[in-house]
Parts: structure tokens; C-alpha cells; sequence
């Protein structure tokens, strides 16, 4: 299958990165439709799935049905395009990954609005500097050590053993998400994380992504996405 059409914010890497990375790392055709026909083409799209509309952005049309959330999205694609090795334990156990970096990726969005998703950052920096500090101390290490561990518990390069998977190319996503909004705190960090710190310069490596990481399709990380760096909010 190809052809695929994905639908998510134009301005912004956000949650459709992800999805982005392993289309661009399998060398995938999609089209990034809000970037071609506007959000209003996107909402009226995504109204169009109903009874089975996505909640949000991101979804990925594929034979005119609506697939949402990213860690469905990878499934499917891992599925359908051998993103993910084949025998059940070790696909469910991605997928489990895949769910574990969504959780990630919600507290990080949630350390820079704290108390209301749709207020401003400025309206709430009291209460984002206490959940930066918790993020940065208890969160993130918690988090990474989990990963770290899961790059040792197949051998090979790949998380999956040796070939990448989905799970290589979303841990990409964070470790550079992270050290673009936290660079003190990963620099601290990164002695702990060897297998990461390899994982992520394996992905950027990867032909189909290196080609996306210098091309004017990968957007720049920026104040408005998930991964947001105010210096107030860093610390070693």
C-alpha cells in the first residue's frame, strides 16, 4: 500500500512527527495533506470519518478510512509495511513502547500548561516552573531508563534486534525533543543513556530519514509544538 494521506497541523512537528519519521525511514508515499490543503480541509476531512472520526489530529487516511493516534498509526503502518518484526510478543511489546513514549509525550506537553491545555504558557509559569522541576528530576530519568533498558533486551543495533522498528525512529523523536527542551538537564543525563545516545545517531543515520532531517519538510522544534524550550524550565 501507498498513497497514504497525513493529516495533522501544518505549522508544527507535534504528535505527527512521529508518524512523519517512520513513513520517511521505510520510504513510505504519504502526502502531509494539511500542508498541501489547509486545517480547514483537515477538520472538514476529519468530520467526513464520522460515525468513526478521530478524536484529533494526527490520523492517517488509507483506503478512505481514518486511522488515529500514534501509537494505532505505527501499528497499522507496522503492520502493513513491516515496521515491526512479525512474531506476536515482540509486536505487542513495541506497541507497549510505543504507548510508553505517548505518555512521555503528554507529560511533556503537560509541564508547559500545567493547568489549562488552552491557556497560555505566560498565564501559567508559576505552576510550569514546579512541574518542571519534578519533570526534569523524577520524570524524564524514569522514562529513559525504561528505554535505555528496553535497547539491551534484544541483541543487535535495533530496539526489535536487527532491523529498526517504529519504536527506533519515536525514540529518535524524544531524545531530540528532550535535548532541544531541556539541553542542561540531558546533558547531565547523558551519561546514563549510552544505548540511546547510539539509537538516536543510528536513526538520523537511516537514509530515508537523514534525507528528511536536511530537507525544508522537517520543520524546526519551536515554542508552539510539544517539545518547548524556555530557559527558565531547564536545569542541570
Amino acid at each position: 500500500m501507498s498513497g497514504y494521506r497525513l493529516w495533522y497541523w501544518p505549522t508544527i512537528q507535534g504528535r505527527g512527527e512521529f508518524v512523519r519519521l517512520a513513513l520517511e525511514a521505510g520510504g513510505i508515499a504519504y502526502e502531509d495533506s494539511a500542508r498541501v490543503h489547509g486545517v480547514k480541509a483537515m477538520l472538514a476531512d476529519m468530520a467526513g470519518h464520522a460515525p468513526f472520526a478521530p478524536f484529533a489530529p494526527p490520523y492517517l487516511v488509507a483506503d478512505g478510512r481514518a486511522v488515529a493516534q500514534v501509537a494505532d498509526i505505527l501499528l497499522y503502518l507496522g503492520d502493513h509495511h513491516g515496521l515491526a518484526p512479525g512474531d506476536a510478543a515482540t509486536r505487542y511489546w513495541l506497541h507497549q513502547l510505543q504507548l510508553t513514549v505517548a505518555d512521555l509525550v503528554a507529560e511533556a506537553h503537560n509541564v508547559h500548561h500545567p493547568v489549562a491545555a488552552m491557556a497560555y504558557y505566560e498565564e501559567q509559569k508559576p505552576e510550569a516552573a514546579r512541574a518542571a522541576a519534578t519533570f526534569r528530576d523524577e520524570r524524564i530519568p524514569k522514562f529513559l531508563d525504561h528505554f535505555e533498558a528496553a535497547t539491551r533486551v534484544i541483541e543487535g543495533e535495533w530496539v526489535a534486534g536487527g532491523r529498526w522498528s517504529y519504536v527506533d525512529t519515536s525514540l529518535f523523536q524524544v531524545i531530540a525533543g528532550l535535548r532541544y527542551a531541556f539541553p542542561r538537564r540531558m546533558a547531565t543525563l547523558a551519561p546514563r543513556y549510552p544505548g540511546l545516545a547510539a539509537l538516536h545517531d543510528r536513526v538520523a543515520a537511516l537514509p530515508g530519514v537523514n534525507a528528511y532531517l536536511t530537507s525544508e519538510r522537517r520543520l524546526p522544534f519551536s515554542e508552539e509544538g510539544i517539545f518547548r524550550h524556555y530557559p527558565e524550565l531547564d536545569g542541570d
